[in-house]
């Protein structure tokens, strides 16, 4: 891949948006392990490095709860790092993950959605990131290549903002975004530079120097670890304000904006509505648009933020609405329906009493074709009118 660090425009696959938003942050530390459909992140970047574009440590680990443990440690010895995994190795990772959160490290963290084995499935699915959502970790989900590469460098921004300092994890459907390839514009590293700059005027951790001591992690005790842990419940609560704002910096630099926590798709007059996230929103548009042809007044809303929860915007935009449909692409055990659908329905005392629909869709590398999304808002459309309805719906 040849590489300029100026603005450019490339087709590429989702895996290299990620890598080249990685190397334009000039990360300090980089932990590597491959994994499908990750391994073209870390390779990416390891060429970039051998190249001498991107000037870092580049370790080589022997697994993922390794690379996950070498950068909270270069976090928090004052640098900034990435790392990139999906799948049973976001398992593999799963307690250093909960030692990340717990410091405060800002790392930054690619997911690249996958099933996670058990079941043998090597192909798409969001049931790792729902595996660790309380970990303590900021997680947003994109649509497409271009948000990915945006999204990385918008996730360094908020993960070492000052009032933040929490790891952020960027995750993409595999298969469908990691070697999808597209037109993506590429900012200059100078660019990216300016737009990172403020980090500079914040405080900031002390940086680990030959000869000079720095603590960090504790053991948390009685009321000094309720304290900590109320401390970092509201960086968590504070990050929906703070997306918003470096997004509309983003956007005032770069020209691109995505809705911040949420993406509203004619909304204005839905009566009905769709939610979901990740690589199915562009073909839930296509079909939104078919159906507004048809006369029936539906809007779409793409979840961007999954943790911390978007529940004030989302509870705005729901509210009134005759009916609602929630696709998800993973499962939750324990309540029979999909998990962005069970945490929709927890907002009921801020909607109001409403049909609410669950669709589960696209589980291991099945495809969520336009047929599929048409039934639902069909059967959204029946709810509204008051017929019977199935609360949840599995399609194959």
């Amino acid at each position: 891949m040849a590489v300029s660090l100026d603005r450019q425009r490339k087709v590429i696959t989702g895996n290299a948006a990620a890598a080249y938003a990685a190397m334009l942050c000039r990360p300090d530390v980089v932990a590597a392990y491959p994994i499908t459909p990750q391994s073209e992140v870390v390779e990416q970047l390891a060429k970039f490095h051998a190249d001498g574009w991107l000037d870092c440590e580049y370790v080589t680990v022997e697994g993922e709860n390794s690379a996950q443990n070498v950068v909270c440690a270069a976090t928090m010895a004052g640098g900034r790092a990435f790392t990139a995994t999906s799948s049973y190795g976001l398992v593999y990772m799963y307690d250093a993950m909960f030692n990340t959160a717990g410091y405060r490290a800002p790392v930054v963290m690619v997911n690249v959605n996958r099933e996670p084995p058990g079941i043998h499935a090597v192909c798409a699915g969001q049931q790792d990131m729902i595996s660790v959502r309380d970990t303590g970790w900021v997680q947003l989900v994109v649509e497409n290549c271009q948000e990915i590469l945006d999204t990385v460098i918008m996730a360094f921004r908020l993960a070492e903002d000052f009032e933040i300092q929490l790891p952020v994890m960027v995750n993409y459907d595999g298969y469908y975004l990691s070697f999808l390839a597209e037109s993506v514009d590429i900012p200059g590293i100078a660019e990216v530079d300016r737009y990172l700059e403020v980090l500079k005027s914040q405080p900031r951790r002390p940086r680990l120097l030959p000869g000079q001591a720095v603590g960090c992690g504790s053991h948390g005790i009685g009321t000094g670890y309720v304290e900590l842990r109320k401390k970092h419940m509201a960086a968590m609560e504070r990050v929906k304000s703070k997306l918003e704002e470096i997004e509309e910096e983003f956007a005032a630099m770069f020209g691109r904006k995505y809705g911040g926590q949420i993406e509203e798709y004619r909304t204005d007059d839905a009566e009905i509505l769709l939610v979901t996230s990740g690589s199915a929103v562009g073909t839930a548009r296509t079909v939104i648009d078919a159906k507004r042809a048809e006369g029936i007044n539906v809007g779409l809303v793409k979840l961007r933020l999954f943790r911390p929860f978007p529940r004030e915007r989302l509870s705005e935009v729901l509210r009134g609405r005759k009916a609602i449909g929630v696709l998800d692409r993973s499962i939750c055990f324990g309540w029979d329906c999909g998990p962005l659908y069970m945490e929709i329905r927890a907002l009921t005392p801020e909607v109001g009493i409403v049909p609410m629909l669950s669709f589960i869709d696209g589980l291991a590398n099945m495809d969520i074709t336009k047929e599929h999304i048409g039934q639902m808002i069909d059967a959204i459309v029946s709810a509204a009118q008051k017929k019977s309805y199935r609360q949840v719906t599995w399609l194959p």
